[in-house]
């Protein structure tokens, strides 16, 4: 902990924590975007929206911040995120399968 002041260990209690949602978020509003980008806006007619938008749902995401992303992926400047699969191998021969989304081409 931060020492003895209330105040200082607030700070960093809440430092975790913000950063904790910040991850979050990113990841929601990447997939988000990239389902826009691939079915449209309308959740009615985008499947993977609509379970993108569940998930942000069930993580508490605030609805300005869903609207924000809904409208990035709809720009036509925006770039396109692009789903890759990594194989690799650990330690052991253990497989392991990393499933990331990118801009970066």
């Amino acid at each position: 902990m931060a020492g003895h002041s209330k105040w200082a260990n607030i700070k960093h209690r809440k430092a975790r924590s913000d950063a904790k949602k910040g991850k979050i978020y990113s990841r929601i509003a990447k997939e988000v975007i990239s389902a826009v980008k691939q079915g449209g806006a309308d959740p009615q007619g985008n499947p993977r929206l609509k379970l993108a938008l569940q998930k942000a749902k069930a993580a508490n995401v605030p609805n300005d911040v869903i609207d924000r992303n809904i409208k990035k992926g709809s720009a036509a400047d925006q770039a396109d995120f692009t789903e890759i699969t990594y194989e690799l191998y650990g330690h052991g021969g253990v497989g392991i399968l990393v499933e990331v989304m990118t801009d970066n081409k």
